[in-house]
């Protein structure tokens, strides 16, 4: 058995804005796990927001990760691997991933039956739209035609209000927002009542992550449902914030691990919390392994790959806006790229 790694550089159809950057492309890192003719594949594409980054994976990286002596079981392999990641949620996730594809192409059956997930009844996936020029809007929303939820990044108090108005003059889609910490607790709960009026489903993360008293009251009185992502990074989290959320999103790149991701499904489910599955901006690599548990969720914004325009890799697909897997044993990937640098 042996590791490799490669660089990739993602770039969007649009540039991505949210509200605290922007950006054209992505760095991410494809970790390969060679056991003969099987390679287990996987992904890191690291958040800044997070102090992580390409580099510090690679500066990791670069030191040689180890494999046990004996490489017989996937559990035993991550164990030894998993100290070594030096706490890099996205460098875990890309092992586990890459561990899982392996393990599963190994004993000929797909990852999300080795987690014991449902497959059979998947999720309708929301399309993002992110922060940009107003008179991109139009254009964007043409794209993102074959979908039948969008996910609206707002967090700029200035233009959310004209993003909206703007997004309401090409459709009447079911609108998931996503202030990404962006708004003000003394003008949140009036937008809130507004957007209630505009197809609005519900709010992602409208305070920074340390405002939790505040984050309490706005849901208390919201007419909409108040979602977690940065106060959702892994299951030590939940507990926390049970009282002050109605639901949490999932990443991998945040919680380090399918099995992790598995976890968290099962303790919101306990808290009686609603469940959405997301993502970074990623290839289909990162976006397939988290597909594995999209059947156990109650929404699903994996898109990331559908927002580039060099996806190296195929894998999960939206067939009348519903996440499908690819047929075949782990992650069930597929190289589409004739770049050498890539397995």
């Amino acid at each position: 058995m042996e590791l490799s790694f490669s660089t990739y550089r993602i770039h969007l159809h649009h540039t991505f804005g949210i509200a605290r950057s922007s950006n054209d492309w992505y760095d991410v890192v494809f970790i390969y796990i060679k056991d003969g003719e099987i390679i287990g594949r996987g992904e890191a594409a690291p958040s800044l927001r997070y102090n992580e980054s390409t580099e510090r994976i690679l500066s990791v990286l670069k030191q040689k990760v180890k494999l046990p002596e004996i490489c017989t079981k996937r559990d035993t392999i991550w164990n030894h691997i998993l100290p070594q990641l030096k706490g890099i949620k996205a460098l875990e996730a890309a092992f586990s991933m890459a561990l899982w594809d392996w393990w599963g192409q190994k004993n000929e059956k797909p990852v999300s039956e080795l987690l014991e997930m449902n497959s059979n009844k998947m999720p309708i996936t929301s399309f993002t739209i992110a922060i940009g020029d107003l008179d991109e809007i139009g254009e964007k929303i043409e794209e993102a035609d074959p979908y039948k939820i969008l996910k609206v990044k707002l967090g700029t108090p200035k233009m959310d209000r004209d993003i909206m108005k703007e997004i309401r003059q090409h459709t009447d889609k079911l609108i998931r927002v996503d202030a990404n910490e962006g708004w003000q607790a003394d003008t949140a709960l009036h937008f809130c009542k507004w957007l209630a009026d505009q197809n609005v489903e519900f709010i992602e993360q409208p305070f920074p992550a340390d405002q939790l008293k505040e984050t309490a009251v706005l849901r208390e009185k919201s007419p909409l449902d108040i979602y977690a992502d940065e106060n959702s990074r892994d299951s030590t989290d939940i507990p926390k914030i049970v009282n002050v959320f109605d639901g949490i999103n999932i990443k991998l790149m945040k919680c380090g691990s399918l099995e992790e991701g598995k976890r968290m499904i099962n303790l919101a489910k306990f808290y009686d919390m609603k469940i959405m599955l997301g993502c970074m901006v990623e290839s289909s690599v990162g976006i397939t392994a988290a597909a594995q548990l999209a059947g156990e969720v109650d929404k699903v914004d994996l898109d990331g790959n559908l927002l580039i325009n060099n996806d190296p890799y195929s894998g999960a697909r939206v067939e009348d806006g519903r996440l499908v897997l690819p047929k075949g044993n782990g992650l069930g990937i597929r190289l589409n790229s004739t770049d050498d640098i890539l397995l």
